[in-house]
């Protein structure tokens, strides 16, 4: 009878550990009013016409603080950094909005598990827009120029040698240096060309025989040119010049200010226009002031849907992975809690519901 009593009393007791285990930690809040910071960015914090809050962060928000039932209220801030200042000298006990999460921001403040994964996306001019931009900077493309300089100093190498072969045996490249020289190059820039209108050609047999290879591979060398930049300029002036990540190495790029953007393309050395909101930085593109606009790809897909479906899109691309997570301060009681608020939240079919609300089938 004794074996029996202890071993339904260890039951007992394991059943009620388990069950506590399954229960998120209690968070007192019944003496205070949780004070939320949060930004308007649009779609996950919008700040409706009615002074509502919604949007995929205060959403999710809502929902947790109803699981855990905490009280709380929202204070906007202008800005990402003020948000983040918040935090970390304890203005805020969370900061919600679309914050990702950085080793710097690591370092003065926490985060919950992420809850949304993506990266930075592009925006550049809509394709078919009217914009000879990049047409006029192929022509001062590095690779282009440096085509042009091949096919002169070719041109000017024939014209040396059909003038020393000719100078002695045809007088139309005879005479003084000057006058057999400038022939000679004359000829061979006809001869490549084809559109020059020239009545003299080599006699001798060295001179013959250069001139004939010379015409076949000036063929050769100009259609390829002729091909290659007319696929270039094609390209550039329906697609702009902006149409992968490595082609902004070479392109003029906005970003805004005080952004996890700003460190991510540092790293990638590219060159970058700060812009103090992202609509100064869409209509800054749209004027072709810049050839592409970075910004967090969820961010960037609702702006241009929203305000410059018109003019401008978005390149079928992510780049530098970014995770989306609500702020609280370090050593926070509330991070346990929302963690499992949080995973328990996204793995369900109301977060599905959620997404598919703000962003649709636009963007992952």
């Amino acid at each position: 009878m004794f074996a029996i009593g202890m071993l339904a009393l260890y039951i007992l007791l394991s059943g009620a550990e388990h069950s506590h285990a399954q229960q998120p930690a209690a968070v007192d809040t019944s003496r205070r009013e949780l004070v939320v910071g949060i930004k308007q960015t649009p779609p996950f914090a919008i700040h409706a016409a009615d002074d509502e809050w919604q949007g995929i962060s205060v959403d999710l928000w809502r929902h947790a603080a109803s699981k855990l039932k905490l009280r709380y209220r929202f204070v906007e801030e202008p800005s990402i950094g003020s948000l983040i200042d918040g935090v970390a000298n304890g203005k805020y006990d969370v900061a919600i909005g679309a914050l990702t999460v950085t080793g710097a921001r690591a370092r003065v403040m926490d985060f919950t598990s992420p809850f949304y994964s993506t990266g930075l996306g592009i925006a550049v001019p809509a394709s078919g827009m009217l914009n000879w931009m990049p047409v006029i900077q192929s022509f001062t493309n590095l690779g282009f120029l440096q085509a042009v300089t091949a096919l002169l100093l070719l041109a000017l190498f024939v014209g040396f040698l059909i003038w020393f072969l000719e100078r002695r045996h045809n007088e139309e490249f005879g005479g003084d240096i000057k006058k057999g020289l400038s022939s000679s190059i004359w000829w061979s820039t006809a001869a490549m060309t084809r559109r020059g209108n020239v009545d003299y050609s080599p006699r001798t047999v060295a001179g013959r025989i250069v001139a004939s290879i010379w015409t076949v591979m000036s063929i050769v060398a100009i259609a390829v040119f002729t091909a290659a930049v007319t696929s270039s300029l094609t390209v550039r002036h329906l697609q702009g010049s902006v149409h992968s990540v490595n082609d902004l190495q070479s392109a003029r790029v906005g970003i805004v200010k005080d952004t996890s953007t700003l460190e991510a393309l540092k790293q990638l050395k590219i060159s970058f226009h700060t812009y103090e909101t992202p609509q100064q930085g869409l209509q800054a593109l749209r004027a072709h002031k810049i050839d592409a606009f970075v910004y967090d790809k969820p961010l960037l897909a609702w702006l241009i849907q929203q305000e410059f479906s018109a003019t401008l899109e978005m390149l079928d691309t992510t780049f530098e992975p970014q995770h989306y997570a609500f702020a609280i301060a370090n050593n926070s009681k509330l991070r346990a809690p929302l963690n499992i608020a949080i995973l328990d939240a996204t793995q369900s079919t109301w977060w599905k519901d959620v997404i598919a609300r703000y962003l649709g089938s636009r963007i992952n």
